[in-house]
């Protein structure tokens, strides 16, 4: 197993935007063929989550898997570098009178680079997202798996309770993979 030794779980802020975009690229371009310039991506995702990581009122938020500083492979100093995220987005429900939670939570975009995985830093990551969650008195998550993730979902109590129904309004433009 790799060793998760170095490795910080935190919040991400508005100044992570374009490691992150660059994650969500690498991240999404190795389920489906990319059918967007790799620099146009980046530059209209990072603007995305820049504004969406600065602004509370969203609802959005995202925790990230930090390595570093540290000495490169010639013994130079080497800067931070993000590994891997997972986003939550807070769903407000409606005001009811009776006695149930009032939101829930949808979490996505969860990733490690390949060469940092199996050391425990998606369920690190999770477990960041999920306290976040219960702070926020959210009743439920939800999210839509990767075959691969299903395991770490499962290992953190997710199941497939047949719940939620959906309905493509555009299937040619919803994700082949399952993976929004």
């Amino acid at each position: 197993m790799r060793s998760a030794a170095g490795v910080k779980i935190r919040p991400a802020a508005p100044v992570d935007a374009g490691e992150l975009a660059r994650l969500r690229f690498a991240f999404r371009a190795a389920i489906d063929p990319a059918s967007e310039d790799p620099g146009a991506f980046r530059g209209r995702c990072e603007a995305w989550m820049a504004e969406r990581l600065g602004d509370s009122s969203t609802g959005w938020r995202a925790w990230v898997a930090e390595v570093g500083p540290g000495a490169g492979p010639g013994g130079e100093a080497s800067p931070a570098r993000l590994v891997g995220h997972v986003w939550v987005r807070r769903l407000e429900k409606i005001p009811n009178p009776v006695g149930e939670v009032e939101a829930h939570a949808y979490l996505t975009n969860m990733y490690v680079e390949p060469e940092h995985r199996g050391a425990g830093l998606g369920a690190r990551l999770l477990s960041a997202a999920l306290a976040w969650c219960r702070e926020q008195r959210v009743g439920s998550v939800v999210l839509w798996p990767t075959e691969r993730s299903r395991p770490l979902y499962g290992r953190a109590g997710f199941r497939d309770t047949g719940d939620v129904l959906e309905l493509p309004l555009n299937p040619a433009h919803c994700s082949r993979a399952g993976v929004p």
